[in-house]
């Protein structure tokens, strides 16, 4: 039993007599937390959807409460939790998809709609993404605020190196890179994205079709191994290596993320997730553009993967408090509002009747690089390698990760030695959630 479902029968009724005391729970119109994890100007957009949803009616009101990053709002969730304080609606990153599924905390996002009376076509959701949160065909949470890396280049630095653009594979982005770095266009031909695991490692391996762990990167099942020091991803971060000792491939840092590197100019390149399109939009002062990821040489490239979130429908709560939440969540995912949605943020729209009403709009037509998100996580079928990553405690074996690369940029291990220590931790690691969780 876990921390999440050993306190469920003991403080579901605490939580409801709670609420029943506020003042707003006595009020006309039903009030429903939910808590958040964006920042800046998307946590911004994340408000002004909630106001417009509250102004769309008189029944409900949702109140979106920033609780931090990801880690720092699933942190809040448990500790919640453990008291009955615990919102109706929490964001959660697809990182923490195992957590919150066996959690023990959450009601399924389609059980709550069918007893709402909602109808929801969740065929409509985009493969690649409905793909990730159904669970035996069933959906266990909303896709909202999901993602995907693509490549930023600055366009005039390309060309005054005699490129159109960054070639499609490795090898030969390799030589770009370096001429822009020998011409003097550059002295920062590409900044390393804050979220590197995911872009140049975890991304990597599903584009180049290559398998990051065993039953399906988990999707088979809890028993799953790391398995990342095997495969051509140790030839991957030789070269991010080799890049970081030739001063090809630079660490954000001095108060500047990798994406205002990017923006301010100081940096060539970065592959980073499309829903940066709104700080590239708003600051660079340059012409910029975007592509698809690389890939190896001889090698047909499959989907991309998501990252970013979705929202869950907690356990614990009254039948007002779920009429509530499925008013929103049904609000959230109408074309029009998905639709608006990924023209502010830059995220993917994660139905095809919202992507659909954007590229017959011309959307696409004046934006382009707004589509190449959808077309790369849409290439192909997704297989074993391509269709995501369940990985227990994912959050921390990704820490795990991130350490020992930075233990290979500061020159304390060797690449193989970095990636063998760290398969060997994280797989510990994933023996302890397969234990805790058997049977689930």
């Amino acid at each position: 039993m876990t921390v999440f479902n050993k306190t469920l029968a003991g403080t579901a009724l605490c939580s409801v007599l709670a609420l029943a005391a506020t003042p707003a729970f006595s009020q006309e119109r039903v009030h429903i937390e939910w808590w958040y994890a964006l920042s800046g100007r998307l946590g911004d957009l994340t408000q002004e959807m909630i106001a417009n949803f509250n102004a769309s009616q008189d029944q409900y009101e949702v109140v979106g409460i920033h609780k931090g990053n990801y880690e720092e709002t699933m942190a809040a969730m448990v500790a919640a939790y453990r008291v009955g304080q615990q919102p109706t609606l929490l964001m959660a990153a697809e990182r923490g998809f195992m957590t919150m599924l066996n959690s023990g905390a959450i009601v399924p996002v389609n059980q709550v709609m069918a007893e709402q009376g909602y109808d929801t076509d969740w065929g409509d959701f985009i493969a690649p993404v409905a793909g990730f949160y159904v669970v035996d065909g069933e959906p266990a949470a909303l896709p909202f605020n999901s993602s995907t890396p693509i490549f930023w280049f600055n366009q005039d630095q390309f060309t005054a190196a005699g490129f159109d653009g960054p070639a499609d594979t490795w090898q030969e982005l390799d030589e770009q890179l370096y001429a822009l770095k020998e011409q003097g266009i550059t002295e920062c031909p590409m900044v390393l994205p804050s979220d590197f695991q995911w872009s140049l490692l975890e991304n990597y391996s599903a584009i180049n079709d290559m398998p990051f762990g065993t039953s399906a990167n988990g999707f088979d099942g809890l028993d799953t191994e790391f398995v990342y020091n095997t495969t051509g991803m140790v030839g991957q971060v030789d070269r991010l290596a080799r890049w970081v000792e030739d001063g090809i491939l630079h660490l954000a840092g001095e108060g500047m993320s990798s994406t205002q590197m990017f923006v301010s100019g100081n940096c060539a390149t970065v592959m980073s997730s499309t829903a940066s399109h709104a700080s590239v939009e708003a600051g660079a002062q340059f012409d910029w553009n975007a592509t698809f990821m690389p890939h190896e040489e001889g090698v047909e490239p499959r989907n991309s993967t998501i990252g970013g979130g979705a929202i869950w429908v907690v356990a614990g709560q009254d039948d007002g408090e779920y009429a509530a939440a499925a008013a929103f969540l049904d609000f959230v995912a109408s074309p029009d509002n998905q639709a608006w949605w990924s023209e502010q943020t830059g995220y993917v729209p994660v139905t095809t009747a919202a992507y659909e009403q954007m590229a017959a709009e011309g959307y696409f037509e004046e934006h382009p690089t707004r589509e190449i998100a959808i077309l790369q996580l849409s290439r192909g079928e997704p297989n074993e390698n391509s269709r995501g990553f369940r990985f227990g405690n994912h959050n921390q074996t990704t820490a795990i990760l991130v350490e020992e690369m930075q233990a290979i940029w500061t020159g304390q291990k060797t690449v193989q030695e970095a990636l063998d220590s760290s398969v060997a931790r994280g797989n510990v690691i994933l023996r302890q959630y397969e234990q805790l969780h058997a049977g689930q």
